[in-house]
């Protein structure tokens, strides 16, 4: 198998890692409580892969209701920066591995939930599902799940979107007519969908950092992304002048079993 362009991406986000870190959102708890009930699999006890798993928002929000997490990840900066957060001595309960989604170096029916948080997309969608379903046991379930901006929820955010459409020339997003939600449920064969709304109360600099985590920013120059996010913090900072945002957010969950 051709693991190039895996190994490409984790450079990219690699590039972006103290970003990543320090301002991607988390997920709330009701996303959670919904993975446990349309999976049928407890968290607490539960043996998972987390694929793709970055920094870890997703690893350690498992490993704090119970289960055992395996991270997998292509990038090694952003592993270091998960293993540094996992917490000795308890740290055995988080094992990081370096490797690529579509060619998991685990043996067959390990693990009782498959997750990809905020990663499916970038794997391919036959050769990944195939190996979620090689390592889960038989009750397991596969687990997909993106954090998104709900845009259609403010104007201003609408606004803050199609500016980044006409700026960044790899964005992809809602101001995107072709955007959608990655087809994971297509790869499935019995699957529950859910959304979850929320909002993220965040201040506009942190909100700003954010932004610089995504991959259509990593592809910039360093002078070109500046460039953008200062026209982004003039834009906000005109419209919220004590410099905190209430953004509309809404997390797609997606379920195999």
């Amino acid at each position: 198998m051709n693991t190039g362009p895996i190994k490409d991406l984790g450079r990219t986000f690699d590039l972006v890692a103290d970003a990543y870190d320090a301002a991607r959102p988390g997920y709330p708890d009701e996303v959670y409580r919904a993975l446990s009930e349309l999976s049928g699999v407890e968290l607490d006890g539960a043996t998972t892969v987390d694929v793709g798993a970055g920094t870890g928002i997703m690893t350690h929000a498992l490993r704090a209701r119970g289960s055992h997490v395996i991270a997998v990840d292509p990038g090694e900066a952003m592993l270091a920066r998960l293993v540094s957060k996992a917490g000795r001595p308890n740290g055995t309960r988080v094992s990081a591995l370096l490797a690529d989604g579509n060619a998991l170096p685990l043996a067959d029916e390990v693990a009782d939930l498959v997750t990809y948080a905020q990663s499916w997309h970038w794997l391919d969608p036959v050769a990944s599902i195939a190996e979620a379903r090689r390592v889960l046991r038989p009750k397991g379930a596969i687990v997909g799940c993106w954090n998104l901006n709900h845009a259609a929820q403010a104007d201003w955010l609408a606004a803050y979107e199609a500016r980044l459409a006409e700026e960044v020339p790899a964005y992809w997003g809602p101001a995107v007519e072709q955007w959608s939600v990655p087809p994971i449920a297509a790869a499935f064969e019995v699957i529950e969908e859910r959304w979850i709304p929320w909002t993220r109360l965040i201040g506009i600099d942190d909100f700003l950092l954010d932004l610089r985590s995504h991959s259509y920013m990593a592809a910039l120059s360093a002078e070109r992304a500046d460039e953008v996010v200062e026209r982004q913090r003039v834009a906000l900072r005109a419209e919220f002048p004590e410099g905190v945002l209430s953004v509309p957010m809404r997390v797609y969950l997606a379920v195999g079993r």
